[in-house]
């Protein structure tokens, strides 16, 4: 019994204990029922504004399953409502969690050590030597997939296909895909698809189980999972539960077709109430219904931060990612395929799971919905008045300009042209804050401490990976100055050379002079034929060299046709072709084999310029034509040499 020894401190006593109930209370969600109203209501705005034709949510709280809903049709031609407790949706990414949590069965069972070279378990090499600087790089670890600081580069190509007689077993595709090490494992984070793949793979290996087979009999089954699978195509009592994708293009939705993806990486096909149970076996120390899939102790280390570029940024725990939300911790994981979209939220202190996916809409539709979850029962503190900029910030921010591109990307494919137009972070400084564009949003950051910036913007909007409230930089192994921010993204200051707008005007400038170049001088030869005047002193020469150019400027126009026919981004699937179908034979070849011809006839090239100007071929007029077409030739198979699109 506890006694007070004063009126005051009584007083004070019963104030505390009023408080701290007061604060537990308010941390949780309350009224379920209220909960599954507000969601409709929210879920009914969000489909109208992104067109969703179908989606699940569900939300646990305390142990327990407080909300599950269904919304839309499964399938629209039908007019079948989306089934809650059937409908199957396909999660892609956020199903790493499930191969991070097998890869957590195994280490309890001493059969996997997190900190052990990956060779140890593989039937198959990845190169142990790397040097950068002089320093030769670690092994790669189970530790360093499991927060995306493998060091391997990351492509577009092959993750995705519609055709399963494309999809390789994963041995294969593990042995085939393996990407170049561009980076010392442990040092820079850069989301893998393929590290998550080869940890499921390890799990294969090691367990002596295909890893779909192993996560059924492991984690799916105890669980009481019986909707879910990795297993591609369906079996057949799931096939039939599928909620079609759908993509609404031009006034109408257009159906899509079933996905093949990576196994461990993104395969799966779940519904809302499995992946509740899935999130209540992580906030109940790894235990559901008297079923254990992990020991309490190993979810405790799998929720703990493992890897972060900085102490006061979020970064990654044993495969989750880390967030922050109206200032609350957060572990989540987000999922996407061409035609579905899905994320998964913990906050482990309130004991809370979200879990949304969708076809058709966006990713950031998941995340209007869960921040206004969050904004309705966890709101943030008072920002405060923001911090002006310390004395010497605008300095410091000047020398952090510059434009910055994704460490996830390729260094050695064609994909590396990537880079250029997506995840490009552009930065300025303006008074000692830096005004960065981010996913189409602009934010203000004020220096907290060199190298390190607060969000001090109006309405810190969130992004995918959590609150955009805090960015750091430091320099990463290739000497660039790196930027940071929550969750498994970073990027590296991009050199003059890679930027976006000297390479896009290079690039439109020599195509531009090029095509120019062809259309006068085919104009130009039809108007020599009607007028019947040639110089015959000149004419080898002249008709060689304008023969080269003219068999240059038209490869040129080749490049450029089969890019646009098979660039373009497909209004269902918004990727292009190639990246999820077999590449047509044409466009094959011309990729293949168009800019080594040209670089051939581009030496030709440089090789009738020379002549040109010491046979005087043409007036001066015309040399300097052609020397400016030469080396507008010159600078375009530069450009394709760079961006691995010129193979020699």
């Amino acid at each position: 019994m506890v006694t007070c020894n004063g009126k005051r401190l009584c007083i004070g006593v019963i104030t505390l204990v009023l408080f701290l109930f007061v604060s537990v209370v308010s941390a949780q969600i309350g009224d379920h029922e209220e909960l599954g109203e507000l969601l409709d209501v929210w879920m009914e705005e969000l489909m109208r504004m992104h067109q969703i034709p179908n989606a699940v949510v569900a939300i646990v709280d305390r142990g327990e399953i407080a909300v599950v809903r269904g919304y839309g049709f499964a399938d629209l031609e039908q007019q079948t409502p989306v089934d809650v407790g059937s409908s199957v949706f396909r999660i892609g990414s956020t199903a790493k969690l499930v191969t991070w949590t097998a890869v957590m069965q195994l280490v309890e069972q001493g059969k996997l050590d997190l900190r052990a070279d990956v060779n140890k378990y593989l039937d198959f090499q990845i190169p142990e030597v790397m040097v950068i600087d002089g320093r030769q790089a670690a092994p790669i670890t189970l530790e360093h997939l499991m927060t995306h600081t493998p060091g391997f580069e990351d492509y577009m190509s092959d993750i995705f296909s519609l055709d399963p007689d494309r999809k390789k077993p994963l041995a294969q595709s593990m042995r085939d895909g393996l990407p170049a090490r561009v980076f010392p494992p442990g040092e820079v984070i850069a989301y893998s698809n393929y590290g998550a793949s080869l940890a499921g793979y390890v799990v294969e290996r090691v367990s002596g189980l295909p890893f779909a087979q192993y996560v059924e009999e492991n984690i799916f089954e105890p669980l009481g999972m019986e909707s879910s699978t990795f297993r591609q195509p369906l079996p057949d009592d799931l096939a039939t539960s599928l909620a079609k994708p759908y993509r609404f293009v031009d006034g109408q939705f257009r159906d899509g077709q079933f996905e093949y993806m990576s196994e461990p990486g993104g395969s799966m096909s779940s519904t809302a109430p499995d992946m509740a149970r899935f999130m209540l076996a992580h906030l109940r120390g790894g235990e559901v219904d008297g079923q254990r899939i992990l020991q309490e102790r190993t979810v405790d280390t799998m929720h703990s931060q493992l890897f972060t570029h900085h102490p006061q940024l979020p970064g990654m725990t044993h495969g989750f990612i880390e967030g922050e939300f109206n200032d609350r911790r957060v572990l989540l994981h987000p999922g996407g395929t061409m035609l579905y979209d899905t994320a998964l939220y913990l906050l482990p202190d309130e004991q809370v799971g979200f879990f949304m996916t969708h076809s058709g809409g966006s990713a950031m539709a998941n995340l209007q919905v869960f921040a206004q979850f969050m904004d309705t029962y966890f709101p943030a503190d008072d920002i405060g008045v923001a911090p002006q900029p310390p004395a010497g910030a605008n300095e410091r921010a000047r020398a952090l300009v510059g434009e910055y591109h994704q460490n996830r990307r390729s260094f050695t494919t064609d994909d590396k042209m990537l880079s250029l137009m997506f995840g490009v972070i552009l930065v300025s400084a303006d008074d000692g804050h830096l005004v960065i564009q981010h996913m189409g949003r602009t934010h203000r950051f004020v220096e907290i401490e060199p190298g390190l910036f607060g969000n001090v913007s109006p309405e810190r909007v969130p992004d995918l990976s959590g609150d955009l409230r805090t960015i750091a930089f430091d320099t990463d192994p290739l000497g660039r100055s790196m930027l940071m921010m929550a969750g498994p993204v970073s990027y590296s200051r991009a050199p003059w050379h890679e930027r976006r707008l000297p390479n896009f005007a290079a690039l439109a400038g020599s195509i531009l002079f090029i095509l120019v170049s062809l259309v006068f001088w085919i104009g130009s030869s039809l108007v020599r034929r009607l007028r019947r005047h040639q110089h015959k002193q000149t004419l080898r020469g002249a008709r060689l060299a304008r023969g080269i150019g003219v068999l240059f400027a038209l490869l040129t126009l080749v490049v450029v046709l089969e890019f646009f026919m098979v660039g373009e981004p497909d209004p269902v699937y918004l990727l292009p072709t190639p990246a999820y179908t077999e590449v047509p034979p044409w466009s094959a070849v011309v990729s293949q084999v168009v800019p080594l011809a040209m670089a051939v006839i581009g030496i030709l090239a440089l090789v009738t310029m020379v002549l040109g100007w010491k046979g005087r071929y043409w007036n001066v007029a015309a040399r300097v034509h052609y020397t400016m077409f030469t080396v507008a030739g010159m600078v375009l198979l530069g450009l394709f040499y760079h961006w691995n699109i010129l193979a020699l």
